[in-house]
């Protein structure tokens, strides 16, 4: 049987990634919520790793952040390749401007946020 232990800690760790890049996108939880159509109170619990997330509350969250939902899974730490998994495709992939941005380790959180928002508001000009 498989240990258990870190499966709260996974939970945990993804529910703050996913407050971090909300907070960082300068997201209410209400705001969130809204774009997400989840309730701000389901959205709490996740952030907080009250409650799993389901693979389609997920991806509406990973779209409402802008991230891609297997990349959001990575940065919580689910990134491990199942046994047996087939080898990723060996080609590069090109990563987002966000995802540098928000890669990148010598930023802090709230420098990230005004270089992702000057960003933004050059592709909606």
């Amino acid at each position: 049987m498989a240990n258990d232990d870190g499966w709260p800690g996974r939970v945990n760790a993804l529910g703050g990634f996913i407050r971090a890049q909300r907070q960082m996108a300068n997201l209410s939880l209400r705001e969130m919520a809204s774009m997400t159509r989840v309730s701000n109170a389901y959205l709490s619990q996740v952030e907080r790793g009250l409650h799993q997330p389901s693979l389609k509350v997920l991806h509406s969250i990973a779209d409402a952040l802008h991230l891609n939902a297997d990349e959001l899974l990575k940065q919580a730490g689910w990134g491990g390749d199942p046994e047996g998994a087939q080898p990723e495709d060996p080609t590069p992939r090109m990563c987002t401007v966000e995802e540098a941005v928000r890669a990148e380790t010598r930023l802090t959180n709230e420098q990230k946020a005004a270089i992702i928002g000057v960003y933004r508001s050059f592709l909606s000009t």
